[in-house]
């Protein structure tokens, strides 16, 4: 019978749900969801300094918003303390690591003269050659020390998934420290004893780890455990080749959802950095990434998160959404942005169905269906300055402006068909071109140059707002001009 796939994603709650983690997550939530395995997530709180439980909430409410949702309970590292002495302990009674010694100051001085000399530095085995007696005597003694795994020689060797077989000769690695003088586990130590009692049979991470695998892969030889696969993925860059940083913009998920970023997008864009479906297409269903997805389809070599993609992408998304489910979407945006409240939202949803069947396939970002388009849900308080110096310097447009807005109080029924009838007639009569009308009328309703559709967006609208806003636009003409002469 085969085993069971399990794979992990290991956060440490040091910080928000980085999208290279996210990226990790989400490989390691496809491997296992395509061969009907188990998706685990643990938690690597061992920096109680850094660690909090409110990063540690951000990141569970990163994964659920990706739709990363995990199996069995969560792992807490730093609960396990107890467990990682142990083994450390269990290594030096077979003989596979052994107690040091060595003071701080000690391996500082040694490290220095290495830096002196321009060699590399690298333990030198002090302690590894104490007798039994002297570290009996040392430990009676009391004198502190931490526990040194015995790097035997010769030569650790690994399939990667990613990059081929990969092998490192024994000399290269130090006899590194599993445990510190105060009893607390280094990393390597740990990740592998939790790795071994979650049943990991594949450890999918960022290429940054590729130097730790060969010491977990001896302490799982030394444990007489078996060896998990390990596949490294690419690193993700910024636009200027460098590691994605806070310096390139919005790292973290849930600064993408709060920029308006559709989880499927990100889900979806995501999945394509560093990996390949194997054709040209982008945008893919989450259920046809998982059938396609595979270690062999990613990349050796480092991605670049490129956010402009992203938003081009989210937009492909808004459009094919269901006006329906953008409009529970938007209703957070406009309850976020304090625009209205949840109960006004759900009262004005026939109203805000319509808004957003006009705007879906010309925004973005869900942001943009209220940050960009705030003239939908109160009138305007300014106008664009260029726009009125452009299309109202002439005082007869003023003038149409008025004349026309009291032909519009008499039109029945108020309807697109109607509305853009009576204008292109107005136009005709007055010997101008009905766009010499349009612009002012869309900076009167919207204040802005550039919206849907007027006629469109007037019937949204609906007469009484349109009438209202054409009439204080109207009122405010003298102020307006004024405006324009001293700017």
């Amino acid at each position: 019978m085969a085993t069971e796939v399990r794979t992990r994603f290991a956060p440490s709650p040091t910080g928000y749900l980085h999208v290279g983690g996210a990226r990790t997550a989400l490989f390691n939530w496809l491997f296992a969801r395509k061969h009907q395995g188990k998706f685990l997530l643990r938690i690597e709180d061992t920096d109680k300094e850094r660690s909090s439980e409110e990063m540690t909430r951000q990141i569970f409410e990163g994964l659920v918003w990706l739709g990363l949702t995990w199996d069995e309970e969560v792992i807490y590292q730093g609960r396990r303390a107890a467990i990682h002495r142990e083994h450390a302990h269990q290594l030096v009674r077979s003989g596979h690591a052994y107690p040091c010694f060595c003071t701080k100051e000690e391996l500082d001085e040694k490290r220095a003269r290495a830096a002196a000399e321009k060699r590399a530095y690298r333990y030198d085995g002090t302690c590894r050659r104490l007798s039994p007696q002297e570290v009996k005597d040392r430990m009676a003694a009391g004198i502190p020390f931490a526990i040194r795994f015995k790097v035997p020689e010769g030569t650790t060797r690994w399939v990667d998934g990613v990059h081929g077989p990969i092998e490192v000769q024994n000399r290269e690695i130090d006899d590194f420290i599993i445990l510190r003088s105060d009893g607390s586990p280094i990393y390597q130590l740990a990740v592998v004893v939790d790795d071994h009692y979650m049943g990991i049979t594949h450890v999918i991470r960022g290429d940054d780890h590729i130097s730790n695998t060969p010491k977990q892969i001896l302490l799982y030889q030394a444990f007489g455990w078996d060896v998990p696969q390990f596949a490294h993925v690419p690193l993700i860059l910024g636009p200027d080749r460098k590691r994605l940083s806070k310096r390139h913009g919005a790292t973290s998920v849930d600064e993408y959802r709060q920029k308006g970023i559709l989880a499927d997008a990100l889900f979806n864009y995501l999945a394509l950095l560093g990996w390949s479906p194997g054709d040209d297409r982008e945008i893919l269903s989450r259920d046809e990434i998982l059938q396609r997805f595979s270690l062999e389809g990613i990349s050796r070599n480092n991605a670049v998160f490129d956010e402009k993609k992203l938003i081009w992408m989210n937009g492909q998304y808004i459009s094919q959404t269901s006006t329906e489910r953008l409009w529970a979407l938007v209703m957070e945006v406009l309850v976020e942005r304090g625009v209205m409240s949840e109960s006004e939202a759900i009262r004005q949803k026939p109203y805000l169905l319509q808004v957003i069947d006009l705007l879906k396939s010309r925004v973005k970002l869900l942001t943009e269906f209220v940050d960009s388009a705030m003239y939908f849900y109160r009138d305007p308080e300014t106008y664009d300055e260029k726009g009125l110096r452009k299309h109202l310097k002439r005082p007869e447009i003023w003038e149409y402006l008025a004349e026309w807005t009291q032909q519009l109080e008499q039109l029945e029924p108020f309807t697109e068909a109607t509305v853009e009838q009576l204008l292109r007639e107005f136009a005709e009569q007055k010997g101008i071109s009905a766009a010499k009308l349009i612009h002012p009328v869309r900076l009167a309703i919207s204040g802005q140059t550039v919206t849907p559709g007027l006629f469109e967006l007037m019937v949204v609208l609906g007469k009484e707002v349109v009438l209202r806003r054409l009439k204080n636009f109207l009122a405010r003409k003298e102020r307006l001009q004024e405006q324009l002469q001293q700017s």
